[in-house]
């Protein structure tokens, strides 16, 4: 599955939830997660990717940058996982 197909899917699980999931771009800073999503006071990023691909280099080193300011980075490379993240907190 492509990883659009993927971000699209769980954005929609996402959203189905209460969250409100962005696409995250950030113009002149390359690397940043795919998605940034939003509800009740909890905000988490999600760098999608195809099954079993990894983030590059430059994705690495700024997810790295993103939790050592305590947020959290999640890696999802199938609707399943990110459908895990989001129950993960709907507890």
């Amino acid at each position: 599955m492509l990883e659009s197909e993927i971000e699209k899917k769980v954005k929609a699980y996402a959203k189905s939830k209460g969250w409100l999931p962005f696409k995250f771009s950030s113009p002149n800073h390359r690397g940043v997660p795919d998605g940034i999503f939003i509800r009740s006071g909890c905000v988490f990023f999600i760098e999608f990717k195809q099954l079993g691909k990894k983030p590059t280099k430059l994705q690495r080193l700024t997810i790295d940058k993103i939790t050592s300011q305590n947020i959290k980075v999640f890696i999802c490379d199938s609707v399943e996982s990110g459908k895990e993240i989001i129950n993960a907190y709907e507890k």
